[in-house]
């Protein structure tokens, strides 16, 4: 408040103080397992499935799939597109759907034609009236069903980027994919866990024995030149 003050014509303070900026202590560290993320699928319902496997696949906010229209859709390329303006960070961005996303958005467009339904949203509510918008009891329900505990939808976003990134998917592209603007904001996302630890172990010890036995190769050809 006081910067905003003071860039004021006239400005509205004359000077702004030192304020240190407290600690964040509330990041979260949740994210899905594959098994998690289809068990609690598999508790919610139908007309939320494609809901949230586009979140669990893409890590796009909740508010971006629920405004998600069809003319944002190509669906013989199989992108999906966000306008400058309809993201968080006000960046428009481009994703192509894999093969599950894409019959995904096949069945959610047969249903649409089907149902003569005009709406312009892609995910619809259970009756087809209006779009997908709240839906706390239902993601609640299915993750008592699932035995997960209290998860959040915003897990999903932490959950794609791990995926990507151990998948080998460049930082970059991951970035462009999520939405994310800032590196440091993205490097919160990139959540490691106990899984992830004990496979760095396993590839290092790999990556050792190859050593290990290069070495011995070695050593063993000099011999026999002496």
């Amino acid at each position: 408040m006081f910067s905003i003050g003071a860039k004021q014509t006239p400005p509205k303070v004359d000077r702004i103080p030192y304020i240190p900026m407290l600690k964040e202590d509330n990041v979260r560290q949740g994210f899905f397992e594959h098994g998690d993320f289809l068990a609690l699928r598999d508790a919610l319902p139908d007309h939320l499935k494609g809901f949230v496997t586009f979140g669990y696949r893409t890590g796009w906010r909740i508010g971006e799939l629920a405004g998600l229209q069809w003319n944002q859709v190509d669906r013989e390329r199989g992108t999906v597109r966000l306008h400058p303006g309809e993201t968080k960070n006000d960046q428009g961005r481009t994703i192509y759907l894999d093969q599950e996303l894409q019959e995904v958005f096949k069945g959610l467009w047969e249903r649409r034609i089907k149902a003569g339904n005009a709406l312009p949203w892609v995910f619809l509510n259970a009756d087809g009236t209006d779009r997908v918008k709240r839906f706390d009891k239902a993601w609640k329900a299915a993750c008592q069903t699932a035995g997960l505990g209290v998860k959040l939808f915003h897990d999903f976003r932490r959950t794609a980027v791990r995926n990507m990134i151990r998948a080998g998917v460049p930082e970059r592209v991951c970035m462009m994919v999520s939405g994310h603007k800032t590196r440091s904001v993205f490097d919160r996302y990139n959540v490691v866990s106990d899984t992830d630890l004990q496979l760095a172990a396993e590839r290092q010890a790999a990556y050792l024995e190859t050593q290990a036995g290069t070495i011995s190769g070695t050593i063993g050809k000099l011999v026999v030149r002496k």
